[in-house]
């Protein structure tokens, strides 16, 4: 299945247990990295369908072998996670969703997106500078930092 092949769709309460289940395949790898699950992990999907724009991917099979969840605010549009599962991982799957994040902007006449990570997933501010996203600053939690950044995006 190549990224072209791909067709995001609106994820549907039946779609909590997989949304679940992806999150905490994909973001796995974070908890010995920031010591703690990442909040994709930790959060029940249920609480996010009535308030995010969450999109899914299935796999040939039927499977989620990818999510993205949308938040909307007045003037840009937040990517709050983007997961895809470790099988998939690699093959240009996680840049086609957020190519699909910046067509959603546009069409929600959002000109900016905005996201944000750990501190210690270098690896993923590395790749989001790739795509044109710009730090904007840092935040001090109690038990991490994170990397707030944008991307300007231009109307359609």
């Amino acid at each position: 299945m190549s990224p072209n092949d791909l067709s995001p769709r609106r994820a549907t309460v039946g779609d909590v247990p997989a949304l679940n289940a992806l999150a905490r395949a994909a973001y796995a790898i974070y908890v010995p990295l920031i010591g703690r699950e990442p909040m994709p992990m930790a959060v029940d999907w249920a609480t996010l369908l009535p308030v995010q724009e969450v999109w899914i991917i299935d796999g040939p099979s039927g499977d989620a072998i990818a999510s993205l969840a949308l938040e909307l605010e007045p003037d840009h549009l937040v990517i709050w996670s983007i997961a895809v599962a470790p099988a998939h991982q690699g093959r240009g799957i996680g840049r086609s969703l957020m190519a699909f994040a910046e067509t959603r902007a546009r069409a929600l006449q959002r000109s900016e997106i905005r996201l944000f990570t750990n501190a210690r997933m270098e690896r993923n501010v590395a790749h989001y500078r790739r795509l044109g996203y710009v730090e904007t600053h840092r935040e001090q939690l109690a038990d991490r930092i994170l990397v707030h950044m944008r991307k300007a995006v231009a109307p359609g």
